[in-house]
């Protein structure tokens, strides 16, 4: 086990509800391995796992050493580490919704602690789960929980559970996770634009042209069809993951790092978001759902193919949109916003593209391309700003180059995953990368009048093949701006 100069939390308790869930085996506790492993957990920390499985306590081991293996990367898996790591989990099978059951869990929890409630579990569950907290004298000062996405279906549902939550917890002790923001490109969105000097005078209009961001899946919804049926592309990935990026490209320079400071101003983004009425959700979104075609070289099956889904659903599983930001700093400039499933390529980026040259001494350029910066989040985490150059030779002809960043390459620091940096975060009780209540319902304020708009208009979702980057009329949709998607450029 690595050893660690910082300063641990201790004593800790972190209790997963959904402790034998897709999420926890998958992620929570493969980011918890690696915080083990790297000396990021006091010895005495535990992890307690609850579940309805009639388990033992070997038995619910013997599950996790099974599975969690898998998601874990080799180099970093060591024998001897992982069956400390296990000795510290605990396994308590219990009716989350019974209030008498929590007996048990009081009983096992340490006396004082920082106590970390992570719901891995449907946001229908958290109300009640928190007032049995509360009931069993768990919730004091120092008790954080973890709310997972996505926090309801629409704003009435959203502020319900934020309301009933916070009878039990303050604001300061709810931490709404999105791991888009514990990924260290995205946090190292916030250090190129404020920390270089170079970007700030041309960060706005009418500098920039325009802006992309794109999380685009390969994958379908697989075992997750009965939830995703009921959510659909824009509540699953718009309303938070590239919301929260699209503040993160927008907002304005906070006055510290601070929690407060840095969402106050994300918030303003949000409110600053121009409301779309029905001819803008009619000509400015495009919402698709995936045919059978081919996926990463295998013949697929479409959406309304996939097993627990209706044969009749209209659920979105690809939403491009056109938005507008109503300030002085991004007056005009347009934000497209695009996410699907099934998609050619899996990737996450943001695209800037600036303002071509008013005038250009050197005529039409053949294979002219405009100055973009291009933030690559996933499969690769990497910065490249795309300029013109000289083609060696006499004459002045031009050519596209782009100069590259491969943050992965650029230190030698072990680069730990969104989870893990989330979950570090819960424990130190550092809230910035976290959602507030009032960001997110700004967020569902915005998103709602579409979903509104959508059933108003009868708008049914375009076809599209699957390993295709969507409709037609997302090109469409770019189009009209004299435009492109990045990879159609």
């Amino acid at each position: 086990m690595a050893i660690t100069t910082q300063t641990l939390v201790s004593p800790l308790d972190l209790v997963i509800f959904g402790g034998a869930g897709d999420l926890s085996f998958r992620k929570l506790l493969p980011a918890l391995y690696m915080a083990h492993l790297h000396g990021r957990l006091a010895l005495d920390a535990r992890i307690i796992a609850i579940g309805r499985q009639r388990w033992t306590h070997d038995e619910y081991t013997a599950f996790i050493d099974s599975h969690s293996p898998a998601f874990i990367e080799e180099s970093a898996f060591n024998a001897s580490d992982w069956r400390n790591f296990l000795a510290r989990l605990n396994y308590v099978c219990m009716d989350a919704l019974q209030a008498d059951d929590y007996t048990q869990l009081g009983a096992l929890c340490s006396e004082p602690a920082v106590r970390v409630f992570y719901l891995a579990t449907a946001p229908s569950l958290f109300a009640r789960i928190c007032a049995n907290l509360s009931g069993a004298g768990l919730v004091d000062a120092q008790a954080r929980v973890v709310l997972e996405k996505p926090l309801g279906t629409d704003l009435a549902s959203a502020r319900a559970i934020n309301t009933e939550v916070a009878r039990y917890f303050g604001e300061q002790q709810i931490y709404r996770i999105d791991h888009y923001l514990g990924k260290e490109t995205v946090q190292n969105l916030m250090v190129l634009r404020f920390g270089n000097a170079i970007y700030e005078p041309l960060w706005r209009a009418p500098y920039i042209k325009s802006v992309q961001i794109t999380v685009a899946e390969t994958v379908g919804v697989g075992s997750r069809a009965g939830f995703y049926d009921g959510a659909g592309a824009m509540r699953d990935m718009v309303q938070n993951h590239l919301l929260q990026l699209l503040c993160i490209v927008a907002m304005e320079p906070p006055i510290s790092l601070d929690a407060d400071d840095v969402r106050d101003e994300k918030l303003k983004v949000l409110r600053s978001l121009k409301k779309m009425e029905l001819t803008d959700i009619k000509r400015d979104t495009v919402r698709g759902q995936y045919a059978a075609g081919a996926s990463e070289g295998a013949a697929v099956k479409g959406y309304l193919e996939e097993d627990n889904v209706p044969p009749d659903s209209r659920t979105e599983t690809f939403v491009a949109l056109r938005a507008h930001i109503n300030n002085a700093r991004w007056a005009n400039v347009p934000f497209f916003l695009r996410t699907g499933k099934r998609l050619q390529k899996r990737q996450s980026e943001i695209i800037i593209e600036f303002a071509d040259q008013p005038f250009s001494i050197f005529g039409a350029v053949a294979n002219h391309e405009p100055n973009r910066l291009i933030i690559s989040q996933q499969p690769d985490e990497s910065i490249q700003l795309g300029m013109m150059v000289k083609e060696p030779g006499s004459g002045m002809t031009l050519h596209p180059v782009k100069l590259s960043l491969d943050l992965q390459s650029s230190s030698d620091k072990r680069r730990a995953e969104a989870y893990e940096r989330l979950l570090i975060d819960v424990i130190k009780g550092r809230l910035t990368h976290f959602m507030r209540r009032d960001e997110l319902e700004a967020a569902w304020m915005w998103v709602e009048p579409i979903l509104d708009g959508w059933k108003v208009l009868d708008d049914k979702p375009r076809r599209y093949s699957a390993g295709s980057w969507g409709p037609a009329a997302s090109s469409a949709l770019m189009a009209r701006e004299d435009l492109s998607w990045f990879e159609e450029a």
